[in-house]
């Protein structure tokens, strides 16, 4: 049997049952040792702080009062994430379907989680916490809005940290940005450009 009560960052994830299983797999061993040696973090980190907010894309994760899961995508361009402390992340909630499940789960739940994934570096960011929805406050949803981009912003999302992890790059499958690569291309036309002007000039008339 395992306490219930959460010793370690890591509990948020690894309750009795998990540990249980860990146990009779083989894993619980190694990931006692790294709770020991300091767990997962609560805060986020200037490198963490960096990794969000150069994210376009973002999985929220919520469920219901009776714990019925559900996952959305949020997305807009780098920087729509912000970090405004070092436990909390906002965004700006635009308008969409107007389903509004995320919004009903967290009004009976505010247990809520953060899945980043960058495919081109083949890094993941779990961050588990609790999430609230701020309607009507006009000044903190306009400072949340990224400027520029083209959508309607109906309200403000408050995520507050508990813990968080970083997964390895097993099974992750490396894929690039379209711009990404359309910029690439772009400066690869651009240098291919130059040096065939080089060469014309050094053959001379």
């Amino acid at each position: 049997m395992y306490e219930t009560d959460s010793n370690f960052p890591s509990d948020v994830a690894f309750t009795s049952a998990v540990k249980a299983i860990q146990t009779r797999k083989g894993s619980r061993h190694s990931y006692s040792r790294m709770e020991t040696g300091g767990s997962w973090q609560t805060a986020i980190t200037k490198e963490l702080a960096a990794f969000i907010e150069s994210r376009t894309t973002v999985f929220l994760a919520t469920a219901n009062a009776a714990g019925q899961p559900y996952i959305q995508h949020r997305g807009g361009p780098a920087g729509f994430l912000k970090v405004l402390d070092d436990k909390t992340i906002g965004f700006a909630d635009f308008a969409g379907n107007r389903q509004y499940i995320t919004q009903g789960n967290l009004s009976e739940n505010h247990k809520a989680h953060l899945f980043l994934i960058d495919y081109a570096l083949r890094q993941r960011v779990k961050i588990w916490g609790q999430a609230r929805v701020v309607e009507g406050d006009d000044d903190l949803t306009s400072r949340l809005f990224p400027e520029g981009y083209r959508a309607r912003a109906e309200q403000a999302i408050l995520f507050s940290v508990t813990a968080w992890d970083a997964n390895c790059p097993q099974h992750v499958p490396q894929m690039f940005d379209a711009a990404a690569v359309q910029s690439a291309l772009a400066e690869k036309d651009r240098r291919i450009t130059e040096l065939e002007q080089e060469i014309a000039r050094l053959r001379g008339p």
